[in-house]
């Protein structure tokens, strides 16, 4: 995960310059972006909640299948998130000390769809760890 977050400040950092240089005007970012990721990550965290209450509170056992893809998606989208959420970060700080009329909005843009992609990569953990169980062992 570490990996996934240097490489995410380092590319949201470098793609403000890259793209002026390239296209004569760096990316935009819209609201649309955050509120996306804001409802990813609602759909993750609800994912998460029920199969805690599935296999944690009640006591039910996953289809193996579910089980893995649950795992998988979860371990995805933590790796994903975490990379989204430096990226994001780091095309906010890009913009710092800019005399633009438009870095304060990207900024705030950027800071918001980064704690978008934060909320992916806690929903996406805290699933990762409802799929985990006992090992097998009976409930006291």
């Amino acid at each position: 995960m570490t990996a996934s977050i240097v490489v995410g400040l380092a590319l949201g950092w470098a793609i403000h310059p890259v793209m002026t240089s390239v296209a004569g005007r760096p990316p935009l970012v819209s609201w649309a972006q955050a509120l996306v990721l804001v409802m990813v990550a609602a759909i993750m965290g609800f994912l998460a909640w029920h199969t805690w209450q599935t296999v944690h509170v009640r006591g039910e056992r996953l289809e193996p299948h579910q089980a893995v893809n649950r795992l998988v998606l979860a371990r995805a989208c933590a790796l994903a998130g975490a990379a989204v959420t430096a990226g994001y970060v780091g095309y906010a700080v890009s913009w710092l000390g800019d005399e633009s009329q438009y870095a304060d909005r990207w900024v705030l843009r950027s800071l918001v769809a980064a704690a978008g992609a934060a909320g992916v990569t806690l929903a996406s953990l805290a699933l990762e760890r409802a799929c985990r169980t006992d090992g097998g062992l009976p409930r006291a």
